[in-house]
């Protein structure tokens, strides 16, 4: 069974001047146009495309692409508004439309937009929206305090910034826990730093607790032997220098260098941190 606006892995059926068919199943003989071809592609051959309607609605296949399938989310530019809703850049030589109707806030041409892909089953036709809550769940938790999480960064709120978890949950990372620069539509590691009664989840970038300081340990040691035994750092550095070498706080630096200094790993001079 085929699937629009996924990837479909299917069979050549015949040769044409302007492209190949591919069996379809349930929706037919597909066409894929010539300029997506593989080269020395031939009948009896499979491929693996990208399924949608072109502008025409008609159902094509295609090796380009998307920033996003059906059943996901994605960071996309809106290219063009019209009467009709705003039309957003997903990689594709058709835009994908989000209909007024699913805009949280009227969209604005060149800006960039966390949407949901999803397939309008009244006219199946591939759509996007931007309201996400619908397609998220936090009272179905399947991670734990201290799991590793795959963040998309949604947007800057009062807090600090509102992301999306494992592409199922809302979580936040505080704004004054991020030492690096944070944009809408970016993916970063993070990790689970508490889970509150609602249900909502307090996002950390690094890992929490011991965990944190024990990764950070080894990171340290690992450098001071890269740069010959010493490293020119210390408590009185920077939080975007320290930032910058191990992407942790000053905080959490200081207190993983204590815990080596206490295992008489390292020194600690005044210009630096030493190799023992």
């Amino acid at each position: 069974m085929i699937s629009i606006g996924k990837y479909n892995t299917m069979k050549v059926v015949k040769l044409v001047d302007f492209g190949v068919y591919l069996d379809g199943d349930d929706r037919g003989e597909i066409l894929m146009p010539k300029r997506y071809v593989p080269k020395g592609t031939k009948p009896g051959d499979e491929v693996t495309a990208f399924v949608y309607m072109d502008s025409n609605d008609r159902i094509i296949a295609t090796t380009e692409k998307p920033r996003g399938q059906v059943g996901e989310f994605a960071c996309l530019k809106a290219v063009a508004v019209n009467q009709v809703g705003a039309f957003l850049d997903w990689g594709l030589m058709k835009d994908i439309l989000v209909p007024f109707r699913e805009q949280k806030l009227d969209m604005e041409e060149g800006r960039w937009y966390v949407v949901f892909i999803y397939l309008d089953e009244k006219s199946g036709r591939i759509a996007a929206t931007a309201k996400l809550d619908k397609y998220l769940d936090n009272y179905a938790l399947d991670v734990a305090e201290g799991d590793e999480v795959d963040l998309l960064i949604v947007n800057k709120t009062d807090l600090g910034f509102k992301a999306i978890v494992n592409s199922k949950f809302w979580g936040v990372v505080y704004e004054n826990e991020v030492f690096r620069q944070l944009q809408t539509g970016d993916k970063v590691k993070g990790y689970v730093k508490k889970i509150r009664p609602d249900e909502k989840l307090d996002i950390s970038l690094s890992k929490t607790g011991f965990a944190k300081i024990e990764s950070l340990e080894d990171r340290i040691l690992e450098k001071i032997k890269e740069t010959g035994g010493f490293l020119r750092i210390t408590d009185k550095s920077s939080p975007e220098s320290i930032y910058m070498l191990f992407g942790e706080s000053k905080k959490t630096f200081k207190r993983a260098v204590g815990v080596l200094y206490k295992k008489r790993l390292v020194t600690i001079e005044e210009e630096g941190i030493r190799l023992v």
